[in-house]
């Protein structure tokens, strides 16, 4: 076979007014705008350019700005020359990747036009494509010709951003117009053999190779099969036979050479078929995957995803890209945070990808492009969605990478259409094990499999939730569930939906990073308000310590999953921001996949990886007399370990160890292995303090830790010089007179904001409705905690402080925050619960925790209010900024109504 690269500079003209046809301008040379392809209008500055400034609104903090835009037809065009030598030859052209349609034309003449977001527009060009020169042009269309793949939000006025599917979006890729990848012609023999497609069966000891070409039945062809390094592992001749589905094949059944593909062997072959006329070659990975009594299982293996959703975030350019070692790149980082799993959500990646993690070992979900809540309203949707489907398993299937697919992302509607898809899609190739939807919000779907699902994305079942999120809100921090009451009865593969979610404070730093075809006008925006309200230097502790909180919510996330013993995966959204849909920035990495800081690879994928140490305890809080206990079990992915010995250890924050032990001959099963030891710690604490259990398999990498918090059961105040109230009639008095006062009113009778432990879920422009702040931000050094242990962020001893609080917004008031809220991103108010104060001629602590209420059953409550009082007691407390206590009693909560739409796509 040979080629000719058509990669290189054409010439483009815009058609917006759709005359390019009628004005015939593929039928002459056309002066327009130099172009290199593969590339896009967008890479060359073509295009409507960008108009909108930095504000904090529905437009600019939708998603990234365009810095070009344009939407219609677009016409390529290029002289070619075909070599005498190609002469009599079947020539084909191929497009990788373009959105949407595309139409060809040579010499003037229409030749035909192709719709596809998920694989390459090829053509047959041999008619017309005779030696010598000719003018091709190529007509790319990117405006939406099937409305009903995308779910729309009107909450962002721009219709050009209401889109939500990622395949055909402006939240995450923009809708470029271009050509991506390989732009090739190609010469081949007229009755050349195609489509070579390996499947390995069920018991692996077979493999069938079938492959499109008219030959005659019983022909002989040669089949040679070699490992990447070139070894041969089969080299015979065969005998080919009709196939039901109209391809000709054979079967192999000496495969004694053959090693299995998974993720921690990524064995690769080549399969060549040389037949009378021409020969065609493919790469494959041998592999099964299957399900046994509700468990994922891959070569007859129990294997559990930790997974992450992809969803076409490259933000220097807007689309993905096509060349291997930037997806090896991409998944090496993935990796190193202990990934095994990508899912797509709602769209198919390019061949790079799949060849990027086949030599990886790392497994795929692909998904149709498709995020509709009309599903099988239109029948010419439908049809588009089936060939789409048809083309993902003939362009991909060969990739062992390609574990999974789905059939769209929470997709509602007519869920029998579903159904008939899937069952037409299994018999076809069995390579995959197929969804009717990633979740679905529509009952009984999301609550239950379809019928014809082989694995179920929730996250619900029919008897209960089965991720976090609002878990961690509404019960006190406790370590001893799994999400088993709601998952236990689900009798195939079950992978928990999009867990996570938890919003981070944008990274002003990153800002410089934007150096292609997007700006980031949203976190302009952030950066300028807080330049105006005078926070810019706090803003990379807002990102470090709402970070911190984020990690501690997806390690608990994460830990739950692998507890369960009825579950089969995760899927993240996710570890890298999303820079769509209102600024979800709810990534522990950047959206370059770059860190921000906040946790490093080593240590998320200590709870994150094939091997966890886990414990199952009771809570985070003990007081003297208690005692800390703990089941230990090892959730083992990996490989069974025979004689294994477990070592734990309980030390402060100096590093001593105040205990330790361990479990020998302990022999490790693939799956959940419980019960393998118990901890038991006697607690007498004379001083509050942080303590850390560690546990680790010996001689491994592979160890796991979680912090704890004791406090004395008794704690004796001094309160001798300080007036403690609630009232503020008594404070005003008691300042007046210089006193120290230690104001405490009821939280639930101040105006400010609910208080929370977790943060803003999502974005606090996609979902508005929420009591949006992001976590604690605190000066650990600070004396106000001398007494009570404390990070930078919020951590677990925090949970009853946090919701037992209401969060004061101080803009206006002359006040040194000791607790510190972070506000989100769109309001960026100053916040507190703890601050201080000279007032008149006394000295002011004030308080929206409740530190008065039951503090015999609140013992991390009764300690902060020691701590604090030990500090207005100490010489130390010397409030450096005055407060007029008249202007305390006027703070409430704006209640402006919002600049932003609270519209659910789902209502």
């Amino acid at each position: 076979m040979e080629k000719i690269d058509l990669s290189g500079i054409w010439e483009v003209k815009l058609d917006s007014t759709n005359i390019g046809a009628s004005d015939n301008w593929a039928a002459r040379k056309f002066k327009g705008s130099k172009i290199e392809l593969p590339g896009t209008l967008d890479d060359a500055g073509l295009g409507k350019p960008n108009t909108l400034v930095p504000a904090i609104n529905n437009y600019v903090m939708s998603n990234l700005t365009r810095k070009h835009q344009y939407i219609g037809k677009a016409w390529y065009q290029k002289e070619i020359e075909i070599p005498n030598s190609w002469d009599a030859q079947k020539i084909i052209l191929s497009l990788e990747r373009i959105i949407w349609e595309s139409s060809i034309y040579v010499d003037g003449e229409l030749l035909g036009s192709a719709n596809s977001l998920v694989g390459a527009h090829e053509y047959d060009l041999s008619k017309n494509l005779t030696p010598g020169k000719h003018l091709l042009t190529i007509v790319i269309d990117n405006s939406n010709k099937f409305p009903n793949i995308n779910v729309t939000s009107t909450k962002y006025p721009d219709k050009v951003n209401q889109n939500m599917a990622h395949a055909y979006t402006n939240h995450t890729q923009i809708k470029w117009n271009g050509i991506l990848g390989d732009i090739t012609l190609k010469a081949l023999n007229k009755n050349y053999p195609k489509n070579l497609q390996v499947y390995p069966n069920s018991e692996l000891n077979k493999l069938k190779v079938t492959f499109q070409q008219t030959i005659a039945e019983d022909e002989m062809v040669n089949c040679i099969i070699k490992s990447v390094d070139g070894e041969d592992v089969f080299n015979e001749k065969v005998s080919v036979t009709k196939q039901v589905d109209g391809t000709v094949g054979f079967e192999i059944s000496k495969l004694e050479n053959l090693k299995l593909w998974d993720e921690f062997n990524s064995n690769l072959y080549t399969v060549e078929v040389i037949t009378n006329s021409g020969n065609v070659e493919t790469t494959f990975g041998y592999k099964f995957v299957s399900s046994k009594d509700g468990d994922l299982l891959l070569n007859g293996k129990r294997i559990f995803l930790r997974g992450n959703l992809e969803c076409v975030i490259f933000p220097l350019t807007g689309y993905p890209p096509t060349e291997k070692a930037d997806w090896a790149k991409l998944i090496k980082q993935a990796k190193d945070y202990g990934l095994n799993h990508l899912r797509f959500h709602s769209w198919c990646p390019p061949k790079a990808a799949f060849e990027a993690a086949d030599e990886a070992g790392f497994y795929y979900q692909v998904e149709l492009p498709h995020w509709s809540l009309k599903v099988g309203e239109d029948a010419n949707t439908t049809a588009f969605l089936k060939e789409e489907a048809l083309k993902i398993i003939k362009d991909y299937g060969n990739h062992p990478s390609f574990v999974l697919m789905a059939l769209g992302n929470e997709l509602q509607g007519d869920i029998n259409v579903l159904n008939t898809m899937v069952a037409e899609l299994k018999p076809k190739d069995n390579r995959h094990l197929y969804a009717t939807t990633a979740f679905s919000f529509q009952k009984p779907t999301g609550t239950r499999p379809e019928k014809e699902d082989e694995f179920f994305i929730a996250q619900w079942t029919d008897k209960g939730w089965i991720r976090g999120q609002g878990i961690f809100n509404d019960k006190p921090p406790h370590f001893n569930a799994d999400y088993t009451s709601g998952s236990a009865h689900i009798d195939i593969p079950l992978i928990s939906h999009e867990i996570g979610q938890y919003s981070v404070y944008p990274d002003m730093s990153e800002i410089s990073k934007y150096t292609g075809v997007l700006e980031p006008l949203n976190f302009i925006a952030v950066k300028q308000d807080l330049e105006k309200k005078g926070l810019i230097d706090l803003a990379p502790d807002f990102t470090h310590a709402s970070g911190k909180l984020a990690a501690l919510l997806y390690k608990e996330e994460i830990e739950r999953a692998l507890k369960t013993p009825s579950f089969d995966g995760f899927q993240l959204l996710q570890l890298q921001d999303f820079p769509g849909q209102g600024t979800a920035l709810v990534g522990l990495l950047n959206a370059f996949w770059e860190s921000k800081g906040i946790i490093s690879a080593e240590e998320f994928s200590q709870f994150n990886s094939e091997l966890v140490p886990l414990i199952r305890f009771e809570k985070a809080i003990y007081e003297t007399g208690e005692s800390f206990k703990a089941s230990i079990e090892i959730a083992n992915f990996f490989q069974e370990k025979q004689n294994q010995i477990i070592d734990w250890a309980i030390t402060d924050e100096t590093g001593e160890v105040v205990k330790k032990g361990s479990f020998k001959d302990v022999n490790l099963l693939i799956g959940n292995n419980i019960n393998l030891g118990s901890i038991n710690y006697k607690i007498d604490a004379k001083s509050a303090e942080k303590l850390t259990v560690t546990v680790n398999l010996k001689g491994t990498k592979y160890k796991n830790s979680w912090n704890i918090w004791v406090y004395p059961k008794e704690v004796h105040e001094n309160d001798e010089n300080i007036l403690i109230t609630s009232s503020f009639q008594d404070a005003l008095k008691g300042l007046s007179i210089g006193k120290s006062v230690f104001l405490n009113p009821d939280y639930k009778n101040l105006q400010g904001i609910e208080g929370r432990f977790v943060p803003v879920f999502w974005s606090p422009v996609h979902f508005p409705n929420q009591p949006a702040t992001m976590g604690l931000l605190l000066d650990d050094k600070h004396l106000a905690f001398s007494s009570f242990p404390t990070s930078t962020h919020t951590d677990w001893q925090w949970w009853d402080l946090c919701i037992n609080s209401k969060s004061i917004i101080t803009d206006s008031l002359n006040v040194t925050p000791i607790v510190r809220v972070i506000d989100n991103f769109v309001t960026n108010h100053n916040l507190a619960t703890v601050f201080e104060a000279k007032v008149g001629k006394g000295k002011l602590i004030f308080s929206s925790i409740d530190l008065m209420s039951n503090l015999i059953d609140r013992p991390v409550a009764r300690q902060l209010r020691f701590s604090l009082l030990e500090y207005m007691n100490s010489n130390e407390f010397n409030p450096s900024k005055n407060l007029d206590f008249e202007s305390l009693k006027k703070v409430f909560l704006n209640k402006k109504k919002s600049d932003f739409s609270t519209e659910d796509i789902y209502q």
